[in-house]
């Protein structure tokens, strides 16, 4: 009896900063979608689709791909990266993936957008990239490495990259090992070895890791206006816009509760994959 009313008090806290912090704001953003905003940036108390009937406009759903095609370029390319760091990793003593892993979490000790004009200093046309490559005569002039789509996918990937490491390891690191040898001894190459034996058994890892790369690389507006100049337009951007430029409420509301649609429906095709909602977190 006393362990059950324990129980209960202890999640008091839980269910208060999960109305007041989580599902208040929510309904709050959703009730304002569904109003209108007057010319000076003020909000109208009448109830209208218009915001949400706005965003199938050519120009935003031109925004909507774009910002799904950069995300999934960026996913993609810390999935390559991830998975074979992972397989390294997995391969050391236990003491050395600690400190290995350890200096994939170290970046998160530093406030990230002071790592993002870190890039600057790398990208620009004056910087050590550049310079470096001109030195070695591999280049006439300044490439363009900022500025553009191609500085946008770097920083989301320097960004994001260890949530990608981190389940990817996670799922690595549990495969037996004897089942890998096993398949060595019978004649199994590593291509069949990998395809067979690694990939299913790390799919959760890299679903997870996907997942965890993909939703924040549409939203993550500080990274396409530092390394993108202002230039470029993606979602994160887009709704940042309506809120604080055109002083738009209403409808940067409706484009921030298509993207928490879009979140709801990726996590339930995860689950309905077979995922773990315990293991989301990564680790």
């Amino acid at each position: 009896m006393y362990k059950s009313l324990f129980q209960k008090i202890i999640t008091i806290p839980i269910i208060i900063y999960a109305l007041v912090l989580i599902a208040m704001p929510i309904l709050y953003v959703l009730a304002l979608s569904f109003l209108k905003s007057d010319a000076y940036g003020g909000i109208i108390n009448e109830i209208t689709l218009q915001n949400y009937i706005d965003i199938f406009d050519v120009v935003y759903l031109s925004v909507f791909l774009k910002s799904f095609i950069i995300a999934g370029i960026a996913t993609f390319l810390c999935i390559i990266i991830a998975y074979p760091f992972a397989i390294f990793v997995s391969q050391k003593k236990p003491h050395i993936q600690k400190i290995m892993m350890v200096l994939v979490i170290a970046p998160f000790l530093t406030n990230s957008l002071i790592r993002m004009y870190g890039w600057i200093i790398l990208l620009r046309k004056e910087g050590i990239i550049n310079t470096f490559l001109q030195n070695i005569h591999l280049t006439d002039h300044p490439l363009q490495l900022m500025y553009n789509d191609l500085g946008i996918i770097i920083g989301l990937v320097y960004t994001l990259l260890p949530f990608m490491i981190l389940p990817v390891y996670s799922a690595v690191s549990k495969v037996d090992k004897s089942i890998l040898e096993a398949a060595k001894d019978l004649g199994a190459n590593k291509i069949k070895t990998f395809t067979n034996i690694m990939l299913p058994q790390t799919a959760s890892g890299l679903f997870n890791g996907s997942l965890m790369v993909f939703i924040p690389a549409i939203g993550y507006f500080f990274i396409v206006d530092i390394l993108g100049g202002g230039k470029l337009m993606l979602l994160g951007n887009l709704i940042k816009n309506q809120f604080l430029t055109a002083r738009n409420w209403p409808f940067g509301a409706a484009i921030s509760i298509v993207l928490i649609i879009i979140t709801f429906l990726l996590v339930k095709l995860y689950k309905k994959k077979g995922g773990n909602m315990d293991e989301l977190g990564g680790f």
